[in-house]
């Protein structure tokens, strides 16, 4: 049984370390060059990766499982070879980002309210300049999208005196959460908050979902934040919330073409911050992702498919 553990981001050979001792019978190998995956990926088995090129997968031919080492698995399941091979069985690493995306959600709110990159600005240019600053305490805050990560920025915001309002498409009961909402009733939660959070995935029920009538309804003085992913807000809606003051300000760590061009207007914004897809990245990220890989690999290896942990359907 071959694996291939490959990735840019992430440190591969810690990744690969906490697998040889256990597995003595699979054989490893872990990469973060490309050009090191395509002497390997005929012979892969098994992938662990963030994303791989449709030219290298199509060279699989041996592969039968390929686990994400993200939550998403979009970037995967759009490539043409894989859309081809039905027989790939395809896991995710959902449900481990909770602590580090929501301590990123709280880091944009308090940075917002108190005009952090203000400060900043300041101090390289030598300003003394002071003012009150807005406080968290006893503000009202949504979150579309209360799956681990809204759950965990939830409680986090409890911990703050907030007033916590959770949005998603199936109700559920959630002790950190004062009142949940269907997705029907987005705008008119949205026109309540102090903060509007988004963690969505993207789905394809949910492309631009966060439109002009979204960003219409937030009230002069309320922030609006998305960790989620970049698809589900309308750019151009939130550039014209900005420049005329719809709203008071923003923070976003995904858009929709990543990187983000180097003359996209959103760059100029001074009531904007903007943060390089780093949300789900932390330092114990490789223990977090490799528990899951872990527990699935002890399940394959004794002829489980179907009860794999995170199972991505295959349609």
């Amino acid at each position: 049984m071959n694996v291939l553990i490959y990735t840019e981001d992430q440190d591969v050979e810690e990744f690969k370390s906490y697998l040889v001792d256990d597995f003595p019978d699979v054989s490893f190998k872990a990469t973060q060059k490309e050009s090191e995956v395509e002497k390997h990926i005929a012979d892969t088995d098994i992938l662990v990766t963030l994303k791989i090129s449709d030219h290298l997968l199509s060279q699989a031919k041996k592969l039968k499982w390929l686990q994400s080492i993200i939550a998403g698995t979009d970037m995967i399941e759009t490539l043409p070879s894989f859309q081809t091979r039905k027989d790939i069985i395809l896991t995710s690493s959902r449900g481990i980002h909770g602590p580090q995306m929501s301590e990123m959600a709280i880091m944009f709110m308090i940075a917002l309210n108190r005009r952090l990159p203000k400060f900043v600005r300041n101090q390289d240019l030598h300003v003394w300049d002071r003012w009150p600053t807005t406080l968290l305490y006893q503000k009202k805050v949504a979150i579309l999208g209360m799956g681990t990560v809204g759950q965990s920025l939830a409680r986090k915001c409890k911990a703050f005196d907030m007033t916590v309002y959770g949005i998603g498409p199936n109700p559920k009961t959630i002790d950190a959460v004062d009142a949940f909402y269907s997705l029907d009733e987005l705008n008119q939660v949205a026109a309540d908050v102090d903060y509007f959070i988004s963690v969505a995935p993207a789905t394809s029920d949910n492309f631009q979902m966060l439109n002009e009538a979204f960003f219409a309804q937030l009230k002069p003085t309320a922030f609006f934040i998305n960790i989620g992913r970049g698809s589900v807000v309308d750019e151009d809606a939130l550039y014209s919330a900005l420049v005329e003051h719809k709203i008071a300000g923003a923070a976003i760590d995904t858009v929709q073409q990543e990187p983000l061009p180097a003359e996209n207007p959103l760059w100029d914004l001074d009531n904007l911050i903007i943060t390089p897809h780093v949300g789900g990245m932390c330092d114990i990220y490789v223990k977090q992702a490799v528990k899951i890989f872990h527990e699935n690999l002890g399940r394959y290896l004794q002829g489980e498919r179907q009860d794999l942990v995170n199972l991505i359907p295959r349609k």
